[in-house]
């Protein structure tokens, strides 16, 4: 691109009044923050490089999909965005739970769900449509006291507060197939998936506490769910899965998280 915009191809050129203001619908990759998706924007699309922009719908490390990312003056309009529902496929992993609810956690409990039917599955689901009071996982960013429950659960300090719960909606909540993982396979994704996360979130002692649980050519197979959720801005996607094993009776966590719909924002749509 030349120096002289008088030269410039015209699909280069960008102003305030071309920016400004903009709802971005971004697809964030498994394994990255919003933070770092932003900054891939930046990287992707140069004009947006002194920007102010912030994210509305906050995506965990080991989700991936719609991302709506505000730029400038969108961003007084931050709240109503945050407000809007979401669409989620979800992956369900029975056998397992972990503290963070997902597979970027500790396991904390394993058991046998070789029993587990369609039938029994879709009525616990059925004990999560409509209005509900969700407590927030603890390792999310909700502040307890001036600190996120993140900090409170890497400092083993748990015990000492109440975990806080806001009320959500589930619209829909529906058995998309039932499958079942072999445990090479569910290791190699493990694996892999943890592999793309950056920073510090106990990645080593995570994986040898997964390797201790499952081995590379072992024999076992695990069942798993695929679950379409529709539901109010706020839901943790991962708090259905721990919760819907509690209600079986078996451990459970989100083996994989898609969001595919923000408001009208959708993930066929989403920059890459």
């Amino acid at each position: 691109m030349s120096d002289n915009p008088a030269m410039a191809d015209p699909k280069d050129i960008r102003t305030k009044r071309d920016t400004a203001g903009q709802v971005l619908n971004l697809y964030k990759k498994l394994g990255e923050t919003p933070r770092e998706r932003l900054e891939r924007l930046r990287a992707q699309k140069p004009h947006y490089a002194h920007e102010v922009l912030s994210y509305a719908g906050r995506l965990d490390p080991m989700a991936e999909g719609v991302l709506l990312c505000l730029v400038g003056s969108a961003n007084k309009r931050r709240d109503a965005y945050l407000d809007l529902s979401k669409e989620y496929t979800l992956d369900i992993l029975f056998g397992f739970s972990t503290d963070t609810y997902d597979i970027l956690g500790r396991v904390m409990e394993t058991g046998d769900a070789s029993t587990l039917t369609k039938k029994a599955l879709q009525q616990a689901l059925n004990e999560f449509r409509g209005q509900l009071s969700q407590e927030y996982p603890p390792y999310s960013s909700k502040t307890v006291e001036g600190k996120s429950l993140f900090e409170w659960a890497r400092n083993n300090a748990l015990s000492s507060i109440l975990l806080p719960s806001r009320s959500v909606t589930i619209y829909h909540i529906d058995i998309e197939k039932l499958y079942k993982v072999k445990e090479p396979q569910l290791l190699s994704y493990i694996n892999e998936s943890i592999a793309k996360v950056g920073g510090d979130f106990r990645q080593e002692e995570i994986l040898a506490a997964w390797h201790k649980n499952l081995k590379a050519k072992g024999d076992r197979e695990f069942p798993c769910a695929t679950i379409k959720i529709s539901c109010s801005s706020g839901t943790y996607a991962r708090s259905i899965a721990h919760g819907v094993g509690k209600h079986l009776g078996v451990p459970a966590l989100a083996l994989h998280i898609l969001r595919t719909q923000a408001g009208e924002y959708t993930v066929e749509k989403s920059l890459k």
